[in-house]
Order: structure tokens, then C-alpha cells, then sequence
């Protein structure tokens, strides 16, 4: 007599497959989906180490560690910019390296920036703290959620909404710059609305520079490799402001870029009425 709540197949199927074999992952090649049995080394070693420097980060907020936890999301970011990048280097892209990078942001750029802004901060204003900590979370889950059912669809010139990992490079740049502070509520008030507002970016139509069309094998104008230098040299003389203010102001560029082209758009507007 058959179980009606065992399905055969699949019972049959974990019998003949070891518990601790190699992961199969999915990828799709020419439209087709094909099983291939274990995964790309160096793409997800370097995505793991992202999720590693979260994990860290939180830790260290929980320790009272703050500008530990802070660095730890920047290091994030620098493994997160690699992993995507060594991939399509080395054309070893893969459907289970997509979801995998996408969980391991969920946890450095979402969960982590929110953990060490509430504890060092938000957790001064009771409830209202504790919610700004919990809509910059959520928002980056929506973030990621959109953005993966967008792979392969939208233009990769563009973000649309705030990338997760400048969000939490806004949010960790406030907790370094200001981790010397002494806890108070007006301060915590301005931490808790930059906090949410860099949460609600992430789930705005306004476009931001993916910097994905950047080839960096191709020829540059002098001034960019000047530029390039001097950018890291102000990054070493006093990281957390510099930090801060590059993610800082790319957060706000998508406004500001919505704003400019409906400014353009009514002059254009102005012009062909007059």
C-alpha cells in the first residue's frame, strides 16, 4: 500500500544521492535549464566572505565594537564588487551564484547596517528607533527581491532605486564618523531619519549609475587616472568622511537627477508652447 503523503520519486531520488555530494546548480544555456553537479570556487568564496564581514559586523555592534562593525560592512562592499565581477571575468556566472550573492547582501547590507545603527544609536529612542532599524531592513529584502526578478531585463546602466550596498555604506559611514559622540536624542532623531530615508531609497523608481558599463581594460582620459588617485588618496588620509561623503552623495544623485530632468522637461515644454 502506497503512502499518499510520500512522494515516490523523490524518495527514490534522496536514496540514491549521498547527503554530504556536492550541491547541483542550476543554470540556463540557451534557454534551457541545465544541472551541472557542484559550484564555482572563486565567484562564491569571495561572496562568502562578504557574508563572513557581515556576520562580523554584527558581532561586533553586539560587543559594542562600533567602528569594528562599520569597517567590516566597507570590507563587505569590497567582496560583494569583486565576486560579481571575478564571475563574468571568468565567465563562471551561475543561477545558484545570483541567489547566493543575493541572500549574502541581504545579510551585510540589510540586517547588518540595521543591527549596528540600532545598537549604537536607534536603540535611544525606544519604538521609533527600533522601527527605522526594521523599515531599513525590509526595504533592503524588497530591494533584492526586485532586483532579482529584474536579472536579465533591465538595463544594466542603471539601478532602479538605491543599490543596497550604498545604502549601507551611508548608514556605516554615519556610525563610524559619529561613533566618538555622546548619545543623545536629537542626534539619535537625525540618525533614525537618514537611516530610514536611506532604506526608502532603495525602494524608489529613481534611477542611480550602476558603474557597470565602466571598462576598466580600456583607455581612460588622463584626468580619470588623477582623479582616481587623489580619490584614494583622501581615503586614506581620513576614510570615515570621505566614505561618507561619496555614499552620501551618491544616494542623493538620484533625486537629484529626477529633479534635473523634470526641470529640463518643463523648459523643453515652455519652449514648444511659446
Amino acid at each position: 500500500m502506497t503512502n499518499p503523503f510520500v512522494d515516490d520519486d523523490a524518495a527514490s531520488v534522496e536514496a540514491t544521492v549521498p547527503p554530504f555530494a556536492p550541491f547541483s546548480a542550476e543554470d540556463a544555456v540557451e534557454g534551457e535549464v541545465v544541472r551541472r553537479r557542484g559550484i564555482y570556487l572563486l565567484p562564491n568564496l569571495l561572496t562568502t566572505g562578504a557574508l563572513f564581514a557581515g556576520f562580523y559586523a554584527i558581532l561586533s555592534a553586539m560587543n559594542g565594537k562600533f567602528s569594528t562593525a562599520a569597517v567590516a560592512i566597507f570590507v563587505a562592499m569590497v567582496f560583494d564588487g569583486l565576486d560579481g565581477r571575478v564571475a563574468r571575468l571568468t565567465n563562471t556566472q551561475s543561477a545558484f551564484g545570483v541567489q547566493y550573492d543575493s541572500l549574502s547582501d541581504m545579510v551585510s547590507f540589510g540586517v547588518a547596517p540595521a543591527v549596528v545603527s540600532y545598537a549604537w544609536m536607534l536603540n535611544q529612542l525606544g519604538k521609533l528607533g527600533w522601527a527605522a532599524a526594521f523599515i531599513y531592513a525590509s526595504c533592503a529584502a524588497l530591494r533584492l527581491a526586485r532586483f532579482n526578478v529584474q536579472v536579465g531585463s533591465a538595463d544594466t546602466r542603471f539601478f532602479l532605486g538605491l543599490a543596497s550596498p550604498a545604502a549601507a555604506g551611508v548608514v556605516a559611514g554615519i556610525v563610524w564618523c559619529g561613533q566618538d559622540l555622546e548619545p543623545s536624542g536629537g542626534i539619535a532623531l537625525t540618525v533614525c531619519l537618514m537611516t530610514a530615508a536611506a532604506g526608502l531609497l532603495m525602494v524608489t523608481n529613481f534611477r542611480y549609475h550602476s558603474m557597470k558599463s565602466v571598462d576598466f581594460r580600456g583607455r581612460v582620459p588622463f584626468i580619470v587616472i588623477v582623479a582616481a588617485v587623489i580619490g584614494a588618496a583622501l581615503v586614506v588620509i581620513d576614510p570615515p568622511r570621505v566614505l561618507l561623503a561619496i555614499f552620501f552623495v551618491y544616494a542623493l544623485s538620484g533625486p537629484g537627477l529626477w529633479l534635473w530632468r523634470r526641470y529640463r522637461r518643463g523648459l523643453a515644454a515652455r519652449g514648444e508652447s511659446a
